[in-house]
């Protein structure tokens, strides 16, 4: 683990429009929409385990706040997110929280080995947690919740905003999931199949590929493009709309479209690809790296190519 000061993850009572690593504030019609905003900017938004603590901080705060309707999960900086932190002073993969979407043991104790050589059932601990658990959780909130992307949204971005019920796009954002070149079949949430269609996964799969907005508006991925400095003004727009329903008729429509999803079997599907991810890990672990020899630099450097 880096020698930086780590913050601790924020709980709700701490949260507030400038903290860090993430923002929270309430407004719109009535104070009915909660913004949570990614704030580590300097790093592109790359999710450490105290962010993602504390986006989970916030969106408990704004799920028990009987006035909120909806929820607004944006970024501050030029992009949404860059994914999960494999790269910046700190990262911080070997501190533990208090499990809040899984029951599952310690994943730190690692006996003096460094994280990257942590065992598998230590990571398993841990991905099942902080990714699957928080991905699945987030997405199961009662209230309807809209992901506003800008610029890059890559790999572990990609897990957030598709937590969210409707994805809102400006032109300059864009899209990629390249583990594949960590020998890795995908970020851990793998809603590819379902959110982009079998071929298309496949595509942006095999590839690393970057994809815009524009297609993944075609693809049927996001719900909106529109300029970037109409983004904040589109997304409120919607709010608008949503909070003139009642919330028993979001909570049940957002369940029901839900329940549809797993039907078709969407969460089987990721449960099965999560051991397939794991097996990835694994298999890497053995040559010396569970990350396939790749860090924040090479991954960049690929994509940019």
């Amino acid at each position: 683990m880096s020698d930086a000061v780590i913050p601790p993850a924020l709980r709700p009572d701490d949260l507030g429009p400038d903290t860090s690593p993430v923002a929270y504030e309430v407004g719109g019609p009535d104070d009915a929409v909660a913004y949570v905003t990614l704030n580590r900017p300097d790093y592109r938004n790359a999710q450490n385990s105290v962010m993602t603590y504390s986006l989970d901080a916030a969106f408990r705060k704004a799920v028990d706040d009987a006035a909120v309707k909806v929820i607004v999960l944006r970024a501050n900086g030029k992009h949404f997110s860059a994914g999960h932190d494999i790269g910046t002073p700190e990262r911080d993969f070997d501190t533990y929280y208090e499990n809040a979407a899984t029951l599952h043991w310690d994943h730190t104790d690692t006996s003096g080995r460094s994280g990257t050589d942590m065992t598998a059932d230590q990571r398993l601990a841990r991905e099942t947690e902080v990714y699957m658990g928080m991905c699945r959780r987030w997405r199961d909130m009662p209230k309807p919740a809209i992901a506003q992307v800008h610029g890059a949204c890559i790999a572990g971005g990609l897990m957030l905003a598709w937590s969210a019920d409707f994805i809102v796009a400006s032109d300059d954002a864009f899209f990629s999931d390249p583990v594949a070149r960590m020998g890795i079949p995908g970020v851990e949430y793998f809603a590819h199949a379902f959110v982009l269609g079998p071929r298309r996964a496949k595509e942006i799969l095999f590839t690393g590929d970057r994809f815009t907005s524009a297609q993944a508006l075609d693809w049927g991925m996001v719900n909106h493009v529109v300029p970037r400095d109409e983004l904040a003004a589109k997304v409120d727009a919607i709010c608008e709309r949503m909070v003139q329903m009642p919330m028993q008729g979001l909570f049940l429509s957002k369940k029901a479209v839900n329940i549809c999803e797993d039907q078709m079997g969407m969460r089987n599907a990721m449960d099965s690809v999560f051991g397939w991810h794991h097996y990835a890990h694994a298999a890497n672990a053995e040559q010396g790296d569970s990350l396939g020899g790749m860090d924040a630099k090479s991954m960049k450097s690929a994509g940019e190519r």
